[in-house]
């Protein structure tokens, strides 16, 4: 039986977040507070695509207590003050960055706040920071049909690879959202691993394209953090969200059927 493995997910870190990222931001203070936790409990950062190799290695064992830091969208904190916490504990992380939405030649417009450039990504890439791809534009996958769904998963993998020199191996889902449909997809563009939300810990049985993360936000306290890291009281932790995330299911479920019904008329 595997470790369940308890995978962290960031999205800003800053003092002023704006209304958009408000909610999903940690202030820089947190942010220490909660990887000096990390490294008084005794755990071991992994990167994405060291848990899954492990995961795919018959006989490979996980290292004792090992945790994911994994970072979405590209804020520009994530350089400016989770690098320096990171690089003081030694703390390997991901980050999974929408292209289009970082500063540069790609930009699309859509970044919700302050974004990473590309120099910045390298910096953190050479101080032991996966990249991994988060989408071009971060849409909700689940809804483009194949045409557009395949340029979002290629032209995000394009990009990264061209700007670093390597091809990025993990993926993560904008909003959680993926489908079989989605994550075959995320498959075929090359991808060797993905993840999700779910609010739960990964296991090795849920797959390399459907591993589940836990949501640190900004009302996550320290007592609260170390229950997600050590992986204590999760269901009772997030049974909100699981509740609010059923139902839009079933909302985004029922305008999906609509739309088809309607393409069908036509």
């Amino acid at each position: 039986m595997s470790t369940p493995v308890p995978i962290l997910m960031y999205h800003s870190v800053t003092r002023e977040p704006n209304d958009a990222t408000r909610e999903l931001s940690v202030t820089p203070e947190a942010f220490a507070e909660q990887l000096a936790a990390v490294a008084d409990l005794g755990l071991t950062p992994l990167t994405t695509a060291e848990l899954a190799a492990i995961w795919r290695s018959p006989g490979r064992a996980l290292p004792e207590r090992p945790v994911l830091i994994t970072f979405d969208d590209g804020y520009e904190g994530v350089h400016r003050h989770a690098l320096p916490v990171l690089a003081k504990h030694g703390f390997p992380s991901t980050l999974f960055v929408s292209t289009g939405w970082l500063r540069g030649a790609y930009d699309t417009g859509g970044g919700l706040d302050t974004m990473l450039g590309w120099d910045e990504v390298r910096a953190l890439a050479g101080a032991g920071t996966e990249i991994g791809g988060h989408s071009h534009t971060h849409p909700q996958l689940d809804r483009l049909d194949d045409d557009a769904l395949g340029f979002e998963l290629l032209r995000c993998k394009e990009i990264v690879a061209d700007e670093l020199g390597a091809v990025p191996q993990s993926f993560a889902y904008p909003y959680g959202y993926s489908s079989r449909r989605v994550r075959a997809a995320v498959r075929e563009a090359g991808f060797a691993q993905s993840l999700a939300v779910g609010n739960g810990l990964a296991r090795r049985r849920q797959g390399p394209y459907a591993l589940q993360r836990v949501t640190v936000r900004r009302a996550t306290g320290i007592e609260e953090f170390t229950r997600l890291v050590e992986g204590r009281a999760i269901a009772r932790n997030f049974a909100r969200d699981r509740a609010l995330t059923k139902g839009y299911a079933l909302v985004r479920r029922a305008r999906q059927v609509r739309r088809k019904a309607i393409r069908t008329r036509v």
